[in-house]
């Protein structure tokens, strides 16, 4: 669990200033942040063939998916087969 005075000094060692009024908040998401770790720490791990471990929740399912032609129909902004953005500089 991560006290305030943790929170203080993560955000030094980070270069943050965090003001007073802002610190329960901070320190109320930090512990949020690792009771999500704490959750991915129970994830099921198994070993793959290659002696790697991977995670293993389902098996990988081909399904057909859009047409190039269906996906581009909603847009007015299309060329050449693909969807046309501004350009970014």
């Amino acid at each position: 669990m991560i006290t305030e005075r943790d929170t203080e000094h993560i955000g030094q060692l980070a270069d943050i200033a965090i003001h007073r009024e802002e610190l329960a908040a901070f320190t109320s998401r930090f512990n949020e942040i690792l009771e999500y770790f704490d959750l991915l720490d129970q994830v099921e791990v198994v070993e793959s063939i290659e002696g790697r471990e991977c995670n293993v929740f389902r098996e990988d399912e081909v399904i057909p998916s859009l047409s190039q032609q269906d996906a581009l129909a909603n847009t007015r902004e299309k060329e050449e087969g693909f969807f046309r953005a501004p350009r970014v500089m």
